[in-house]
């Protein structure tokens, strides 16, 4: 019976250690502008179908009675393909928003909010928009699952910098 028990729990072990991961790296630069407030943020796969699957969306969370969520719709793609139909804030998906500098993420395969993802083309998606400031939106294909560890890049203009996605196998 143990080693019975003992097999199933090395399978289970083989098989979470093989799955595949995301790791985001996402620059916020820090400008130079007299009124500078920090960006929205929302970060999100979408399939060739446009499906999507938000992985972080990065408010004013803490602002009461939700007045964050009223400048959500700014990240005008996002609110379009998915935040409208949202009811924010979501566990594992919301946050608050992040100071000007790299932050670091990472998704695995089979666990919330990514999920298990079916093979095939995808596209990772970074939208910022920040009050009195401006928009960007950046976009990072890829193919899953990935035959081995691939680093791709985007670069920002203004309001993100480096922009970068890690798919490990």
């Amino acid at each position: 019976m143990c080693s019975r028990l003992f097999a199933l729990f090395l399978a289970i072990m083989s098989t979470a250690a093989f799955a595949g991961e995301l790791a985001v790296s996402l620059e916020i630069p820090r400008l130079d502008v007299a009124e500078y407030h920090r960006p929205y943020t929302a970060l999100w796969v979408e399939d060739k179908d446009k499906k999507v699957i938000n992985l972080a969306v990065w408010y004013d969370v803490e602002m009461k009675e939700d007045k964050g969520e009223d400048w959500l719709k700014d990240m005008r793609q996002w609110w379009r393909r998915s935040g409208r139909e949202l009811d924010m804030p979501v566990d594992g998906v919301s946050g608050a928003t992040r100071a000007p500098g790299t932050h670091t993420v990472t998704f695995a395969e089979g666990v919330e909010p990514l999920g298990k993802l079916p093979a095939g083309d995808y596209t990772l998606i970074l939208e910022a928009a920040r009050e009195v400031g401006g928009r960007e939106l950046l976009k990072i294909p890829f193919q899953w699952p990935p035959k081995k560890q691939e680093t791709l890049k985007a670069q920002g203009k203004n309001e993100l910098g480096v922009f970068q996605l890690t798919l490990n196998p």
